[in-house]
């Protein structure tokens, strides 16, 4: 096709869109092909590869014996050199990825660009991090949530937007970090709050206009169930982020999403005594209505910002002797779950890292808070500290191996010291934290460290009992999100900037590569024109490998 070069500007948006060749996509995304996604595995149709989340591709191309032989193939790094937390997505040979204010459409096998979409988000609303997840696909159409608050909606097949809807004022202290999960004609995402003591939902808005569908607020008004968890007025500066896509069971219609910590965040001040629903929990909505069909909460009362943003993976396994529905979760609290995706019954909770702050779960599965573990005027040394055992980073399951994958931060630890709370005022923190002072905050820890002192790994768990299988240790922590495959391969990252391959079943080291910053996202596969390939972003990059 004769190449073409335009460049078209949308000045209500101040977006630009730079063309270089016409994008025909094969088919459109139905919620049957979402629905089916295991059908084409040289796609990744969602952020989590399918409804479940497992991160697990049925690719098999890329083996044990043949794995060493990858090679890097090509390169895309966005005009905004940010870090890079984004898994892309492919669909019939095209990649869809996204680095806060740039979107582009690439050729999967070249990383030749079709489109490239430029929303410049303003720099001033960067309250920490300006990173996004990824996109999401459905029909013709690409949508994109912006760290500033939009969700838009772009022609797959050319990048002009369609529509732009503004879902929240990052001035009030709010962001949009999350990948949108489609299901059905829905677009569905919360926002997230860096602290600001600004409340959060989780809705849905239709794919075709914009418009919002439904709501489920993560943290209930008066009248609500599970306001009389918030003592006073505490609800109002609750927080209860999203920060994190969710996953959907079609044969119950539900979809999962983890919530974020309740505000203020350390110290819970005006929120104490109270559980502080719906915080730190999983709740199961009906995607048709967002009705709250049940929820678990992970940490109630949480003053370890000990978030519940980790990715729902659902799963059906043969649990005490007869085949079972379940979601599986390694919490930023240090514990792994088993829970019924169908009740929401507890069914397991096991330490998969250091751990100083639950003695064991009553029958109902609420955790039994030490008494020690609590912030206090000397400081309190809590395991797993601030960032957890751990975090984001999207683990994953493979049905072939049975296990779960997950990276974790072991050994890690935090001081929990008491502090009177100031009160909320608008675009202010809201943290409860206490101000440093000497003696309040651990040395910070040497670039090199021993295992006593902290460290970073892949843990393999078997879902059925709790029970670690091995380990894939690092020097350093790890922000990396996992991949398992066909052909019993693991893929993860570190903040050491290496990116490797594990054997699923042992964890040895098959083969590795230096790419020079750290891994803090999900890699992923997919095939284009009959070859497999492995793509993953480190620091400002993404980067696609694949065999001679």
């Amino acid at each position: 096709m004769k190449r073409r070069e335009c460049l078209a500007t949308a000045a209500a948006l101040a977006v630009s869109i730079v063309c270089s060749v016409a994008v025909s996509l094969s088919a459109q995304v139905t919620h049957d092909r979402l629905l089916h996604a295991d059908r084409e595995p040289h796609n990744w149709l969602t952020y989590s590869g399918a409804y479940s989340s497992q991160r697990h591709s049925l690719l098999d191309q890329i083996t044990p014996a043949n794995v060493k032989g990858l090679t890097l193939k090509w390169v895309w790094r966005p005009r905004y050199l940010d870090k890079m937390e984004t898994t892309p997505l492919v669909v019939d040979g095209v990649l869809y990825t996204v680095q806060n204010s740039e979107a582009a459409a690439l050729d999967a096998a070249t990383g030749r660009a079709f489109w490239t979409f430029r929303y410049p988000v303003p720099a001033e609303s960067n309250a920490y991090l300006m990173v996004v997840k990824g996109l999401a696909v459905a029909g013709d159409r690409v949508f994109w949530a912006t760290y500033d608050g939009h969700l838009i909606a772009l022609d797959a097949k050319t990048g002009r937007p369609l529509w732009n809807r503004a879902l929240v004022d990052w001035k009030k202290g709010h962001q949009l970090n999350v990948a949108p999960l489609v299901v059905k004609d829905m677009v569905i995402l919360g926002p997230a709050t860096n602290e600001y003591g600004t409340n959060c939902w989780i809705a849905a808005y239709d794919v075709s206009t914009g418009a919002e569908r439904w709501r489920f607020k993560t943290v209930p008004e008066p009248g609500e169930r599970g306001n009389d968890t918030w003592p006073g007025d505490s609800w109002q500066h609750g927080g209860a982020p999203i920060w994190v896509t969710g996953s959907y069971d079609p044969e119950t219609n539900l979809t999962f999403w983890g919530t974020g910590n309740p505000n203020p965040g350390w110290n819970g001040g005006p929120r104490n005594p109270g559980d502080n629903l719906y915080s730190d929990s999983v709740v199961a909505l009906d995607a048709d209505t967002g009705a709250l069909k049940w929820h678990y909460q992970f940490t109630p009362n949480d003053e370890f910002d000990w978030d519940a943003v980790q990715v729902p993976v659902l799963a059906d396994i043969d649990w005490r002797g007869a085949p079972r529905k379940v979601m599986l979760w390694a919490n930023r609290n240090g514990f792994f779950y088993v829970i019924d995706r169908v009740t929401g019954q507890f069914l397991l909770g096991t330490a998969f890292v250091k751990q100083n702050w639950n003695l064991g779960f009553d029958e109902t599965g609420r955790p039994m808070r030490a008494p020690r573990a609590k912030p206090s005027a000397e400081g309190t040394l809590i395991f797993p500290g601030t960032q957890g055992g751990t975090n984001w980073y999207s683990p994953s399951f493979s049905p072939r191996t049975g296990l779960f994958y997950v990276s974790v931060w072991d050994n890690y630890s935090t001081l929990s010291v008491k502090a009177d709370v100031p009160p909320w005022s608008e675009r202010r923190k809201y943290t409860g934290r206490a101000p440093a002072r000497p003696g309040a905050e651990r040395p910070t820890p040497a670039p090199y460290r021993s295992e006593d002192e902290g460290y970073g790994a892949v843990r393999a768990i078997d879902p059925k009992t709790g029970e670690k299988k091995w380990d894939f240790k690092m020097v350093d922590y790890t922000e990396s999100g996992i991949l398992t495959t066909a052909s019993d391969l693991l893929f993860a990252g570190g903040r050491e900037g290496h990116f490797f391959a594990l054997d699923a079943r042992t964890g040895a080291v098959l083969w590795t590569v230096n790419l020079g910053g750290t891994v803090a996202s999900g890699p992923m596969t997919y095939a284009a024109a009959g070859r497999q390939y492995v793509a993953v972003a480190a620091d400002t990059a993404l980067y696609v490998f694949g065999l001679p």
